[in-house]
């Protein structure tokens, strides 16, 4: 029997006007969002469908609404997955949804993630840049020879799209030496998933030590391990190393193409993890079907083909 795998977005996904037409269709949606912003003490409601852009891609900004859109849409949906993964934030929404984190320690635990992340590093002094057209091996070995500062791989995404991340002068070197046929500086505050945030995961650690886990109803793939959380102890020991440890996206991936996933749904805005999938899985046996919700139509359209 095939299984449905739920996929919950990361920083980039956001948009000014995401899950607005959810708040203007659904009293449960506006409820979630009154909730939001009823802990986080601003409108991020407001924040959501009006913007200013670049005010809701700043990282303390980000991290709560995506976790937030997409929380409510996996509620608005009401259909449990077979087991689910997010991408780096998305892993914190993937465990809402399962139940071992509550909504409300979720979104504060990401909302000073975001805080922690931007203040670990001066602005400017660490950046991020996605490394396309070359595998795993060949980065790896191309940073062994960086000398002007740290870089690590931050997240490795598809066979071969790499992210880099680390000190400026470091990662520009680094580009300079792996002479990719393309690569793109991200639009990021901070080197996100390497030691650079080491201050950030100290803290973080500390507000997660103050929570409760409870085993999710459903396993959630680690960005860490790329194996399955099944325990809450397992979800707070790895929430607190992921921060400082690459996001193992392509091998997560690669590891479902033997649990005859037929289905996989991405919830909240955007397609990039479906859009990593399409490729990732034509390596499996049976690529899944592949689908995005991020609207009140998308939403319906799905309960009609797949309830």
């Amino acid at each position: 029997m095939s299984k449905k795998l739920f996929l919950f977005p990361g920083q980039g996904s956001q948009y000014v006007g995401m899950g607005k037409d959810f708040y203007e269709k659904s009293q449960k949606a506006r409820e979630i969002f009154s909730r939001a912003d009823e802990l986080l003490g601003f409108s991020l409601t407001k924040l959501c469908f009006n913007g200013p852009e670049e005010e809701l891609k700043l990282t303390c900004y980000t991290q709560p609404a995506l976790l937030t859109v997409s929380y409510l849409t996996y509620d608005l949906l009401g259909i449990k997955p077979d087991l689910a993964a997010g991408h780096s934030l998305g892993e914190y929404s993937a465990l809402v949804a399962a139940g071992s984190l509550s909504f409300e320690d979720g979104l504060r635990l990401v909302a000073n993630r975001g805080r922690y992340m931007m203040e670990a590093l001066p602005p400017g002094a660490g950046i991020m840049a996605a490394v396309l057209g070359l595998d795993y091996q060949k980065v790896e070995e191309g940073l062994k020879s960086v000398g002007s500062g740290l870089v690590q791989i931050a997240n490795w995404n598809s066979e071969d799209q790499i992210v880099i991340a680390g000190e400026k002068t470091a990662v520009e070197e680094a580009l300079a030496v792996l002479k990719a046929p393309r690569s793109v500086f991200l639009q990021v505050s901070s080197p996100f998933h390497t030691i650079l945030m080491k201050s950030a995961a100290e803290k973080l650690k500390a507000d997660l030590d103050k929570v409760s886990f409870n085993d999710p109803e459903f396993p959630v793939i680690s960005n860490v391990t790329a194996e399955e959380i099944r325990t809450g102890t397992q979800a707070r020991a790895l929430l607190g190393k992921q921060i400082i440890c690459p996001v193992l996206w392509y091998p997560s991936m690669q590891k479902l193409g033997d649990k005859e996933i037929g289905l996989a749904v991405e919830l909240g805005p955007g397609k990039v993890l479906t859009g990593l999938l399409k490729r990732i899985s034509r390596n499996w046996p049976t690529p899944p079907a592949l689908y995005n919700i991020e609207d009140m139509d998308s939403l319906e359209k799905f309960k009609l083909l797949y309830s």
